[in-house]
């Protein structure tokens, strides 16, 4: 099945000296939702920017649906939707004729059924014929998303879509993105909210200091990367762990009233938990309860951006597979 947006080998140095891409390649397919996290100066929004026709790349290729965005921008661009960080519209026009207009310059044929919906989506039709410059803050980004929306593109870019707005407007976001998702859209994603990419993303990608080091399956990552932890609530608390535990990984809390064992999601069921719970029962060590907690999303990227770039190398070789995937 070939890839909605093919991204390869792109590179991009600024006249400054700063190499903010390097040699990145990434495939992603129709009505994918594909998160790409990063730290900031990571190169998130330059790849964007490059993908959108905003900045030149140095050197690489991208094709949206088939167009190369150089030697076919027109055609290519026409596809592309693209929200933003920054507020940039026009606040003395309204609502309704900066998303219509949005519409028309990309060419479309006025579809006034299609505005409507929108609007009424992102809760701006009641605010159709109010100035852009007397919305709220998180008004305005609902309409900077309904002018990314406004000529119907076939692949969409949130950049940090819900920085700074209400929790409102990010379960709006959410429910919006869904339904695009389901009409085909496919939507790459940047944002600082990693509750966002657990929550909405296919796939993770992630990127730091311009090279893309990792691209994985949500689940796949979470279950590779990922830690769970057994936590054995104590009848009677416990000042050491006993000499005869230790081929487990055990740590003590909560002022020795906690037992807990940390394992690897990799190798899928543990089979050391089985034999754990027998010794300790042969030991006579009681216990009231047991719970167990899985990492998230965010420990595992905290983890990966902050891991030395020889660690991160063999990421890379998972990321050229997913990629290719």
């Amino acid at each position: 099945m070939p890839s909605t947006l093919s991204i390869s080998h792109l590179t991009k140095t600024y006249a400054s000296g700063l190499q903010a891409l390097k040699n990145v390649s990434l495939e992603v397919q129709r009505g994918e939702i594909f998160a790409l996290l990063g730290p900031n100066g990571a190169g998130k929004t330059t790849l964007i920017n490059i993908v959108c026709g905003i900045v030149r790349p140095t050197s690489g290729q991208v094709v949206a649906n088939g167009h190369d965005i150089a030697r076919d921008y027109r055609a290519a661009r026409t596809l592309i939707g693209l929200v933003p960080q920054e507020l940039t519209t026009d606040m003395f026009e309204t609502v309704g004729a900066t998303v219509r207009y949005s519409r028309e310059l990309f060419g479309r044929e006025p579809n006034a059924a299609y505005l409507e919906k929108l609007l009424r989506d992102l809760a701006l039709w009641d605010r159709r014929r109010d100035l852009i410059m007397t919305l709220s803050g998180g008004m305005k980004r609902r309409v900077m998303i309904a002018k990314a929306l406004s000529h119907e593109p076939q692949i969409l870019f949130l950049d940090e879509p819900t920085a700074g707005v209400d929790v409102e407007l990010r379960r709006d976001m959410w429910t919006l993105v869904r339904g695009l998702r389901e009409r085909g859209v496919t939507i790459i994603l940047t944002t600082h909210y990693i509750e966002e990419a657990e929550e909405m993303a296919d796939r993770i990608g992630v990127i730091r200091n311009g090279e893309l080091i990792l691209v994985e399956d949500k689940r796949t990552l979470m279950l590779k990367l990922g830690t769970r932890q057994l936590t054995l609530h104590l009848l009677e608390p416990m000042t050491e762990v006993p000499a005869t535990l230790r081929g487990w990984s055990l740590t003590l809390a909560a002022g020795g009233t906690e037992l807990q064992y940390h394992f690897n999601n990799s190798s899928g069921e543990p089979v050391g938990i089985p034999a754990l719970l027998r010794r300790i029962s042969e030991l006579g060590i009681g216990f009231k309860d047991l719970d167990t907690s899985q990492s998230s999303l965010e420990e595992i990227f905290v983890g990966l951006v902050n891991a030395r770039p020889d660690a991160a190398a063999a990421g890379t070789a998972a990321a050229v597979t997913g990629a290719a995937s």
